[in-house]
């Protein structure tokens, strides 16, 4: 189990430098690496460059707005876990979404849909096959009629394209990417960076741009407790078959009609074929618990409910995807929101029933329009996250590359807080969230 406290440092004179170093400063890297098991690599993170390169677009200087439109984007999850090896079990494929908004600059602003079309891209990420063998099981995972093509994800997105329009929004869901970018492809790369551009759909004028994180990785520490002789003796060789092996030992004489075949004998096994997730909108089988409710239930009492407790599944002591202002600032962690395991494993539905800013009594004073706060809109109808940032990332995050897009926004690393980003001239009424 892991002991070591999680240091996350607040990197304020970090930030007060990043103005006075020049463009031409060179990129130093550091990287970390977790500890090996015996059958596990070690994972390790190339920390990025402490640069900001803003992405210049007509009529706009970084920190101050002056073009007609403003270009708001985030992840909608903070962050996004893949497996590393897909040969014999899957939980989670590549699956990253980018959400956006654009708002017509004025008094008041306008949030605007009509004639506009927005592109992604990742500049240094642009294929995945090679990165991942994902593509060579796909089909047999998810039941597909024919291969899946080439960095091409399960909803048809690949590295780049459009984002598709919705009533408020735009959306981009289901992109296949990696942690691994092109110019460092062995090495994992957590926080992703995507462009995003808005242009006029009919002049093809770009009208504003913006530099947004993707989360991404594949730092679940399952060899923490299932490297080879660490329960019941299972030793297979690898973690994956060592978890099918037990769960085969403990449940296939309860396996239902249709699925008694040791999982040993069906690899590569999709857990959700019989455990429903709410994340990949698969029902599962009746009489089954969910994935989440299965995993916490199974865990609770062996991992301990804590920050480090959590990083043995979810990403991660070196991805430290917990990097908000919540976490750095004012010492909170995965179970001040979610609980500890055995709360978790009575959520009847993960992923859509989560907590709101409200239930741990930290901002009674603030009301989601929507039970989730991915989903919830304030001011202005601009969504909570396009301010904010997303789930886990809440600004000012402690990751530098979160802190890219309000620097561009608004000149500093903060909750987007300056009001002349949207409007021509400074209010003279109170901001109101809702």
């Amino acid at each position: 189990m892991l002991n070591n406290k999680v240091k996350r440092p607040i990197k304020i004179v970090f930030y007060m430098l990043l103005f006075l170093m020049p463009i031409t400063a060179s990129f130093f890297t550091t990287t970390q690496s977790f500890a090996q098991t015996n059958n596990s690599p070690s994972y390790q993170v190339e920390t990025p460059p402490p640069i900001y390169l803003p992405l210049i677009f007509k009529n706009y200087n970084p920190g101050s707005i002056e073009g007609d439109y403003v270009l708001l984007g985030w992840n909608d999850l903070g962050m996004h876990c893949y497996n590393a090896d897909f040969q014999d079990l899957a939980v989670l494929p590549p699956y990253n979404n980018l959400w956006a908004q654009v708002v017509k600059r004025g008094d008041p602003p306008v949030v605007v849909t009509d004639n506009i079309e927005i592109t992604y891209s990742f500049p240094d990420n642009t294929y995945s096959v090679g990165k991942s063998n994902f593509w060579d099981y796909a089909q047999d995972l998810f039941g597909l009629a024919s291969p899946l093509p080439d960095n091409i994800g399960l909803t048809g997105k690949g590295l780049s394209g459009n984002l598709d329009v919705h009533e408020d929004h735009f959306a981009a869901e289901g992109i296949p990417l990696t942690e691994f970018r092109d110019s460092a492809p062995n090495t994992p790369y957590p926080y992703q960076k995507a462009e995003i551009k808005a242009f006029d759909e009919t002049s093809g004028e770009q009208l504003a741009g913006l530099t947004v994180v993707a989360p991404v990785s594949t730092e679940m520490h399952c060899d923490n407790c299932h490297s080879d002789g660490q329960i019941e003796n299972i030793a297979t060789g690898k973690v994956e078959t060592n978890i099918l092996t037990l769960h085969d030992m403990e449940n296939q004489d309860e396996y239902p009609i249709g699925h008694r075949a040791a999982l040993m004998t069906q690899r590569p096994v999709l857990c959700a074929t019989c455990h429903a997730s709410n994340a990949l909108a698969m029902p599962g089988i009746n009489g089954i618990p969910n994935l989440s409710n299965a995993i916490h239930e199974k865990h609770s009492g062996k991992v301990p409910d804590s920050l480090e407790g959590c990083y043995n599944c979810h990403p991660g002591p070196t991805t430290e995807c917990l990097r908000d202002v919540m976490s750095t600032e004012h010492d909170m962690d995965c179970v001040d929101c979610h609980g500890g395991m055995e709360e978790v494993s009575k959520n009847p539905q993960p992923w859509l029933n989560e907590p709101t800013c409200g239930d741990s009594g930290c901002h009674t004073n603030i009301t989601q329009d929507q039970p989730l706060y991915r989903l919830s809109k304030g001011h202005g109808e601009i969504y909570c996250a396009a301010c904010h940032d997303s789930p886990h990332a809440i600004a000012p995050s402690s990751e530098a590359n979160d802190g890219i897009k309000f620097i561009q926004l608004q000149g500093f690393n903060d909750t987007l807080q300056t009001c002349t980003v949207c409007h021509l001239t400074q209010p003279t009424e109170p901001f109101i969230h809702d």
